[in-house]
Order: C-alpha cells, then structure tokens, then sequence
C-alpha cells in the first residue's frame, strides 16, 4: 500500500521516519555515554559500547525496514558469501551518491562489523553527533599538511602516533573500516576537471588508506574491494527516499592485506610511489567491472 503512494509522499514518510528514528536511539546512546565517559574501568567500557554498537545496529535496522516498505529496489548483490562478523575489514568504494551510505549499511547489516569511517579529530567537537561518534568508538585522526609538518618538524610522525593510538581499542573489538577512496563524490564536471584516466571512477586517493594500514595494518586481514553500480544513472539522497532509484547492483570482492601494503607513505618515496601504483592498478580493475555492471 506505502509503495502506491506519490512518490513525494513517500520521500517525506521515509524522511520523517529516519528523522525519528535517529532521535529514538540518540537519546539512550547519550545516556550511556555520560557513564562511559566517566568510568576508567576498560570491561565495563566495553560491556558499554557492545550496548551502543546495539543501539546503532538498531538505527540501520529500521532504515533498513523503511526502505524495504515504501520503495520496491530489485537488488543484484554478490560476494558477501564468506564474510564475518567477527573480522577486521577494510572496505573501500567508489562514491556517486549519498545513498552510497545507504546502500553499504543495507548490505553489510549483520554480515560484517559495524561499519565506521575515520573522522578529523576536530569533528569531535560537533555538538552530540561528535559526542556520539566517540562513543561509538570512531576513530579520530590528526593530519599535518607538509607546509605545517616543515615550520613545526619536531611533530612529523605524530599524526599516525595519535591515529595508531585511537586504533588500540579496536585489537579486541572487530571493526569495519570504511573509506571512499576518491574523496568526493563522482560528478562529469570533477571528472573532467581532474582528466580522471578512468570512464566511470574519479582519481583515488592513496594517502588515506596507506595511513589506516599504517595504524591498523597488523589488526586487519582483508579489504572488501565495492563497487556501486546504478543501472539508471546515480541519483540524489532525495530521490532515493522518494523510490526513484529501482534498480541497484552491488560487487564485493575479498582481497588479502599483504605486507607490501604496508610502509612509511610520508618518509618512504619508494614506498609511496609503489603504493600509488598499485592503488592505481586496483582502480583500473574497478573501472571495468563497473562498466560491465553497467553493461549487464
């Protein structure tokens, strides 16, 4: 019956929804941060945020539902076959919408840990979203441009110390992380505008992965390579929630984290130029499996 109705209609229902169900789970999450904030004793701060992982699983949970309700997607997803729930991944995706967050939540939900994406450290100021994302344990980072790190010399390296040590919960904690290696969403005027060498994909950025694997890379064992694909052309948030997106088509692809992988991406040049190259490598594959995702 929901699906029968005017597409703007459905838009706002499913808009109000997520409103509410955001303000649902934020209250009990802010409750219990206050105590995990307070409370030095690390088994009952992860007693805590196993609590606050529930509470987030339920907020995508819901998302979930209200999608499945209001707006019919024939879904084509393939390779989350041998995925755990107790594993340390990497994931990495291209990026066209904003319902590419969607999309994953939707996707991995239950199959993987909770997915979480490293956050600038000044993010944790943000009223109660920062707070928030501290209590559910993202990481937050520190980066140095090289104009700061050559007036201010005496803190080059410090930057991945303070990101490795915003990891060092995560050794007993399985966790996800998420990157969109392109930085921005595609768009034909970025496209055209970097001279991107690839049809469907922007230029990825090496910097931000080889620093995760710089922090993480002993903890995780497996990238989770994604590609998006949207047979009708890629649509706004908007859109997605008023049902205009029908059609969606999902690749995952498991790959091992190997040693080569990991180095030092801001002193080692060898390192960083090998590093490049082979991200360089792995967009080209993407680049081709998404045109014949799109092909199909």
């Amino acid at each position: 019956m929901l699906r029968l109705l005017p597409a703007p209609v459905r838009g706002g229902l499913a808009f109000f929804v997520l409103v509410v169900n955001t303000l649902f789970w934020t209250i009990p999450l802010m409750v219990l941060t206050i105590p995990k904030l307070l409370i030095p004793i690390a088994p009952l701060r992860r007693i805590i945020t196993d609590i606050l992982i529930r509470f987030a699983d339920g907020w995508v949970w819901v998302n979930n539902l209200t999608q499945r309700l209001i707006n019919p997607i024939h879904w084509d997803v393939r390779g989350l076959e041998a995925l755990e729930r107790n594993n340390w991944y990497l994931v990495l995706s291209n990026h066209q919408s904003w319902t590419d967050i969607l999309v994953l939540q939707r996707i991995f939900h239950r199959r993987i840990p909770m997915l979480k994406f490293f956050l600038k450290k000044e993010l944790i100021w943000v009223p109660v979203i920062g707070l928030a994302w501290w209590a559910l344990d993202f990481p937050f980072m520190k980066r140095y441009s090289k104009a700061f790190l050559k007036k201010h010399p005496h803190l080059k390296g410090k930057d991945i110390e303070i990101t490795r040590k915003a990891c060092e919960k995560f050794r007993t904690l399985p966790v996800s992380v998420m990157n969109f290696v392109e930085g921005t969403r595609f768009t034909t005027e970025k496209h055209q505008r970097q001279q991107s060498p690839y049809t469907h994909l922007l230029r990825p950025k090496s910097g931000g992965i080889a620093f995760v694997l710089t922090a993480m890379g002993d903890q995780m064992n497996q990238i989770l390579d994604v590609t998006i694909a949207y047979p009708q052309g890629a649509k706004s948030f908007w859109a997605y929630l008023c049902g205009e997106v029908r059609e969606i088509r999902v690749w995952v692809e498991s790959r091992p984290i190997s040693p080569e992988l990991i180095g030092d991406y801001v002193n080692d040049t060898d390192f960083r130029t090998r590093f490049q190259a082979e991200l360089n490598r792995f967009w080209t594959e993407k680049d081709q499996r998404l045109e014949l995702m799109l092909q199909q």
